[in-house]
């Protein structure tokens, strides 16, 4: 791991998903060959959303590229907490569903953690389930959450040394960044393979001079926010390592749409080691890790049956 540097090494999260799908392809073509049918992941949207359906979509071409099959089944805004909770369960009991999402946010008159619970853990490939967050804060095999999960390999693939290093985690969602801090600080002696690092987790109501003071002290930064620009140059440390999660659109002065992170690119790509440019970093990453889920979960669900 770097210290110092004149200008950010990108991490591609776009070139390394794509090995990562080339090599997935090639786990399902022997796993094909060996007897086994093709893992098959439900995705399920509630509502309209246009950005939900794009994710959704990519998830679908991910799958197909891979050789997963998979079905989208969309339903009205005004689809019930009880209705959803019946079409998930008819999932969970379908033998021939792997992997089972629900794309969110949902509308407001679901709660999303009754939805998340509802799906079956060994089915669940976004890693949303009590079971599955509870076995990964206590070191236990599990499905871990896609995103937590991209973050971890980009940093293993980009050889970034996390043993003892500080990390600074912003933000603290229950499905990003909660778990990758429990990531990132576990032991990796456990099966949950964690990182080792020593973790100090910031969020909204962290004052911001506070908030500077720890992102300054940071050999790793993780940034899940939502809110663009937040970190910015001064606020990073000499060739630390930068992970942009965030993802917002923004107008530009020319009145063009464009996507951007949370993290100042241009000026923090000067004083950081390495650094995860969006889009093009994490995304690619999430949707990568999605598709190991669903294997992961075909070949644990084969095992359980012939156990």
């Amino acid at each position: 791991m770097r210290f110092t540097s004149n200008m950010a090494q990108i991490i591609n999260g776009n070139d390394m998903a794509q090995d990562i799908r080339k090599n997935l392809r090639n786990e399902l073509l022997q796993f094909v060959a060996a007897g086994h049918r093709e893992p098959h992941l439900t995705a399920i949207i509630v509502g309209e959303d246009p950005a939900s359906k794009t994710y959704v979509e990519k998830k679908v071409l991910a799958c197909k590229e891979i050789g997963i099959s998979s079905k989208t089944i969309v339903l009205p805004k005004s689809t019930t907490q009880e209705e959803l909770q019946r079409l998930i369960e008819q999932e969970n009991k379908n033998e021939n569903v792997n992997g089972i999402l629900v794309q969110l946010p949902v509308p407001e008159h679901i709660d999303e953690r009754t939805i998340c619970n509802a799906i079956s853990a060994d089915k669940d490939v976004d890693g949303f389930n009590e079971i599955n967050i509870g076995r990964l804060a206590l070191d236990m095999e599990c499905i871990v959450p896609a995103t937590p999960l991209g973050v971890k390999t980009m940093l293993q693939r980009s050889n970034i040394q996390t043993f003892g290093r500080n990390v600074v985690v912003v933000g603290r969602s229950k499905n990003v960044s909660l778990p990758l801090a429990i990531i990132l600080h576990s032991d990796g002696k456990h099966a949950a393979k964690g990182m080792d690092a020593t973790v100090t987790i910031c969020h909204r109501n962290t004052p911001a001079k506070e908030l500077a003071k720890h992102c300054r002290q940071a050999d790793i930064l993780v940034v899940a926010v939502g809110k663009p620009g937040l970190i910015t140059k001064d606020m990073v440390k000499p060739g630390a390592c930068v992970i942009d999660v965030g993802i917002s659109r923004i107008q530009d002065e020319a009145g063009k749409f464009k996507l951007v992170g949370d993290v100042d690119f241009d000026e923090v790509r000067q004083v950081a080691g390495h650094i995860t440019p969006v889009p093009g970093g994490v995304g690619p990453m999430t949707v990568a890790m999605l598709m190991q889920n669903t294997i992961l979960a075909a070949k644990k669900q084969i095992s359980n049956r012939t156990d």
